[in-house]
Order: C-alpha cells, then sequence, then structure tokens
C-alpha cells in the first residue's frame, strides 16, 4: 500500500479532523529537543553510532508497542520528508494502514539548493520544544520494554 504524501499544512489539517492522531517525529533526540510539532512524540528511525548515524534496532519494536492500533492516523515526519518516508515504509509493511509522510518535514525539503516545500516550522504550524514523559524517546522506550 503506498504511503500518502502530504505537506505539512494538508498534514495539520488532516491531524486536526481525524480522530487519535498523532505525528511521529523519526529524528534524533536532539532534533527534536531543539523544536518539534505541538504533541508530537519521538521514535528515531537512526541513532548516533560510533561512525555516525546508524538505523535504530528497536524502532519497529518500539513502533508496534506504543502504537498498537495499526488503523490509527501517523504523520510520519523527519527533518525534510526522507527518514519519515523510510519509517512510513516500514510501517506499512508491518499491517500499518493509515499512514502520511509529511514531505518537507519540520525544516524543509530542499533540492539543487533551492527550498521545494516549506517545512511545518516555517510553515507557522504549531512548534513545541517541551521534551517531556509523554513525548520523549527515552520515556517511549522505557516504557516499552517494561
Amino acid at each position: 500500500m503506498a504511503v500518502k504524501q502530504l505537506e505539512p499544512g494538508e498534514a495539520k489539517t488532516a491531524m486536526d479532523e481525524a480522530e487519535n492522531s498523532v505525528y511521529l517525529d523519526v529524528r534524533t533526540e536532539m532534533e527534536f529537543a531543539q523544536g518539534h510539532p505541538e504533541g508530537a512524540i519521538n521514535i528515531p528511525i537512526a541513532v548516533p553510532g560510533p561512525a555516525g548515524m546508524v538505523p535504530n534496532p528497536d524502532f519497529l519494536n518500539i513502533v508496534q508497542k506504543t502504537l498498537s492500533d495499526k488503523e490509527q492516523p501517523i504523520f510520519c515526519g523527519c527533518q525534510s520528508g526522507m527518514r519519515s518516508q523510510m519509517a512510513a515504509d516500514l510501517m506499512a509493511r508491518l499491517g500499518y494502514s493509515n499512514l502520511a509522510n509529511v514531505q518537507g518535514g519540520f525544516g524543509g525539503k530542499v533540492e539543487n539548493g533551492a527550498l521545494v516545500v516549506v517545512g511545518w516550522r516555517d510553515s507557522n504550524l504549531p512548534v513545541e520544544t517541551d521534551v517531556n514523559d509523554s513525548n520523549s524517546y527515552a520515556s517511549i522506550k522505557a516504557r516499552a520494554e517494561s
């Protein structure tokens, strides 16, 4: 099944209209802490390793334990839309059926040096920097592993 592609404004409208929707921010914990869509949760698809970023080996397990309703509307976002597309594709293979990739992500999509999709932050959509027990990767991971 193809993952829906939405720009940030379209994603915000769809999230407001969909009951029980969630914005799944798959950026690193550091990126998430610097700002994220209001109400987002953080489960990174990649984590820092000894030689740079590596796939998060716990990603799918934590997603399945945290977002157990595979029909729940889930909007996957990252910095520009690339990592979130990978996350949505992985989740679709597990049977998640109501997925959207946020093109432009949080910071915008750039091609050949030009901004082609304005990101969530620069679309004047609600942003927060609060990292707490309900949205942080550390807390979500601890609950999933308990």
